[in-house]
Formats: structure tokens, sequence, C-alpha cells
């Protein structure tokens, strides 16, 4: 076994032409916040000597404290232990672009594929129990007609009940459908609100979503640069600004902590969504991201995080 060194997993080709850096450099000024007190970790994971991996789309715990990791490489997911040793790779090459993943209360995965328009539940083994979405193929959905597609579905995140909330639109500008749709827990559709704009519930990019103690949705509307909160039935509560851009959130019992793009930043927010702190900055080297996407922070705090353009999985742990 190797253990594999911080920011250097293999480099998929075409990874950085796929991730849609902005133009506007306003969108790329850090959060200015005291320092997070914690420190990149020498090694995130280990892998079997020979073996490398795909660059990670996004991140998640199972609720034995199994880092699930979703890749854009040839085995869709790998799975490790509590002491980041290698356990398992399983699915070949799923998905056309790996995006978001969670892990329900069984088990299950579910993970989005951005490019080929659909989210999948999928058991352990890998097999699909549930796919929503048509695939390949991007649309709009629309019980009317018939229509049951997805428009770059970002990620996805599970309510106790069973809700299924998919938020998607990965597209900045005029194209696209940004927008939250909420399944019931064996697919059928119930809801959908936003759309194109910077209105209350409107989104730029809906990028990722988690649910909070109290059930609320939290949105992180990457290129409107905030956080937006609804209630489960779609009720606008409140949004919250941000410098950068908000990519994925992880909602805790006493902190948030949020990822912020291509600003280059994890930060940490109070339960309310105010930053407390931050660490990171623009690089390839440790505590540096070229994007960093998506998050996870396992029991004992320690944050995980996806940087699909850097192909690293970073780990950061307190000092």
């Amino acid at each position: 076994m190797k253990a594999v060194v911080v920011g250097l997993i293999v480099l998929l080709s075409g990874t950085s032409a796929l991730a849609q850096r902005p133009s506007d450099p306003a969108l790329l000024v850090p959060e200015i916040a005291p320092e997070l007190d914690y420190v990149a970790a020498p090694t995130a994971i280990t892998l079997p000597d020979g073996m490398t991996m795909g660059a990670p789309a996004s991140v998640a715990f199972d609720a034995n404290g199994h880092l699930i990791v979703l890749t854009r490489g040839d085995k869709t997911f790998f799975e490790f232990d509590r002491d980041g040793m290698f356990v398992r790779s399983f699915g070949d090459k799923l998905f056309v672009r790996s995006h978001g993943l969670h892990v329900d209360r069984q088990g299950n995965l579910w993970a989005t594929d951005v490019g080929g328009h659909v989210v999948v539940k999928l058991d352990r083994e890998g097999h699909a129990l549930l796919t929503l979405g048509t695939q390949g193929e991007a649309g709009e959905w629309n019980e009317t007609n018939g229509s049951r597609r997805l428009n770059q579905p970002n990620d996805v995140a599970i309510a106790d009940n069973g809700d299924i909330f998919v938020v998607q639109g990965h597209t900045p500008g005029p194209n696209g459908d940004a927008r939250v749709l909420k399944f019931s827990q064996d697919g059928t559709f119930i809801t959908s609100w936003g759309g194109k704009g910077a209105g209350p519930g409107q989104f730029q990019v809906a990028h990722g979503i988690d649910i909070d103690a109290q059930g609320q949705l939290w949105v992180a509307d990457r290129e409107n640069q905030r956080i937006q909160v609804f209630e489960p039935d779609g009720t606008f509560v409140r949004e919250i600004g941000y410098k950068g851009l908000p990519c994925d959130l992880d909602i805790g019992r006493q902190y948030i902590y949020m990822v912020n793009g291509f600003a280059a930043q994890v930060l940490r927010l109070d339960l309310n969504g105010k930053v407390l702190a931050a660490l990171g900055q623009p690089g390839k080297g440790p505590g540096q991201f070229g994007e960093a996407h998506m998050i996870a922070v396992n029991e004992q705090g320690e944050i995980y995080v996806a940087d699909s353009v850097n192909a690293a999985l970073m780990k950061f742990v307190q000092k």
C-alpha cells in the first residue's frame, strides 16, 4: 500500500476545460475572515500500489464513518475506512460527468450526473435502484405532457421523511434551467421552483444543497454569490450573501462548513450563515485549490474537499 499525497491524484484529461471558471474577477474575490484553526493533512487517503483515482467530484460519509468519493475516472466510486485506508472501488464509468453525492440513512448512494442529466440511487454494490431524469436528454420536468427530464442536476439531498430534493442548472448566463425539484421517496414528482434570475427563489447556478436540523433547505446559488434558505415546500425564507462562489456546504450540529469554488476557500459559518473563519487560496500545494468544489465533514471534525480542477482530494485536521 502507498500513501497518496494530498493534491497528487491523477488529473483527468479535460477536467479543467469543463470547469466553468468565471471571467468576472469580482466572483474570485475571497472572504476576509480570521484564519480557520485547521491545517492540510500530509495525506488524505491510502491507495494500493499502482492504483490511481480519477478526479474527485464529490465526497460523503456513511453511517459507519467510511468516506465515499465520487470520481470522474474509470471507477466511479471509491470507499475508504475511518483511517483513510482503501476498502474498494466500484462502478465502471457510470456517468458522463459525475457531480454531486449523498449517502442516505440506509447507506444507499445518490449521485448526480450533470452531463447525463440524471440522478441515480444505487445500493452499495453499485446497482441502480431508482433513476430520476432521462439519460442523455436535457429538458423540463412536466407531468402534464409526460416530460420527465432534468437539466444538469448538480446535487441531491434526502429529507428525514425520504423526500428527494435535486438542485439543477450548472451553466451560468441566460441558458439552462436553474431550479430545485422535489420528489417523494419513490421518485414521484411533487413540485419545483426557481428559474434564472437574481430575485428571491431564483438562481443563476443552483450548485449544492443541504438540509438543516429544522428541515430547511440551504441552496448554494453560486454565481449569485449567496445561499438561499427554503421551507421544504419551496417557500423562500431568506438569503445570505458571500464573496466568491458558494459551491457546497455541510451543516453540522455546531457549525456549517462551506466551500467557495474558484475563490479557493473553506469557510466556517455559524448556524445562521455568518462567516467565522476561512482557509485556502488558489494554487496546487497543500491547503490550496483549483476549485473547492464539494465538501464533507466527519464526526471527528475532519474536513474533506473534492477539488475537481486540481483533481485532488484534500483533508484538513484541527491544529
